[in-house]
């Protein structure tokens, strides 16, 4: 393979497309491998108190969309997703848009390679960001949706062809995809118990981790959480009152 098409000939040619194209399938099923594996390093990263998994992971990240920049083909994770999907018929999409989209997550990566791989210095806007690149990665693996590709058109000016889904091309909704009324509801409901029910759980649960102590104190407010520690130390007063009583 000459260097020239190894870098600039990007995605695949097939016929009837216009334009290098990706195997959607391929896409969405390296994406869920990065995803899991990400979600693993958080539960071990909580559960044993371990950096040296968070480090390699993101290390392996920012290697993987180094490589999808340059050349989808020699991807770890989409060559994963190729052999876990090589079954099933593919979906092409535009290779343009998908490399944007990479290049936003490679642009993510890099400052943490520096803050978690290189220098170890965590903070909560830090995890945030992680977070954040974990659940882009959710949205294209579950649902297709590539946030990246949104920012395409804004950014270039250009319109995506060959989206995932045929989102970019103009068209009615099947009756299959409409909302009845009482489906409104319940997607509504839901929605809100899952923020709510979160929402809840991390404000009111004491916290037994340094992530924990992260996201309790992002989601209450400066009030909130003076009022916790005004009651945590009325308790440590209290219990140190009693033992001086049963000292008497």
């Amino acid at each position: 393979m000459k260097l020239p098409n190894f870098l600039w000939e990007y995605g695949e040619k097939v016929p009837g497309y216009d334009v290098g194209v990706i195997n959607e399938r391929e896409a969405r099923a390296g994406a869920g491998i990065l995803g899991m594996l990400g979600m693993i390093v958080i539960f071990v990263g909580i559960g044993f108190n371990h950096t040296i998994v968070a480090r390699v992971y993101l290390a392996f990240l920012f290697l993987d969309f180094t490589v999808r920049v340059i050349n989808p083909s020699y991807s770890p994770s989409l060559l994963l997703g190729k052999f876990f999907v090589q079954n099933q018929k593919p979906e092409y999409v535009s290779a343009l848009q998908k490399r944007f989209a990479w290049a936003m997550g490679w642009f993510i990566a890099l400052p943490m390679v520096w803050w978690f791989v290189i220098h170890w210095d965590i903070s909560f806007y830090k995890v945030l960001i992680c977070v954040l690149c974990l659940l882009f990665t959710f949205l294209e693996s579950a649902f297709s949706i590539c946030v990246g590709c949104k920012f395409y058109k804004i950014f270039t000016k250009l319109d995506p062809v060959h989206c995932p889904g045929g989102v970019c091309e103009v068209r009615a909704k099947e009756p299959i995809q409409m909302f009845s009324p009482v489906q409104k509801v319940i997607t509504v409901l839901t929605m809100i118990g899952l923020v709510a029910g979160t929402y809840l759980f991390i404000a009111n649960s004491e916290p037994q981790t340094f992530f924990g102590e992260f996201l309790h104190e992002a989601v209450l407010t400066d009030a909130q959480l003076q009022q916790e520690k005004d009651e945590a130390y009325e308790r440590e007063a209290a219990a140190a009152f009693a033992d001086d009583d049963e000292d008497w």
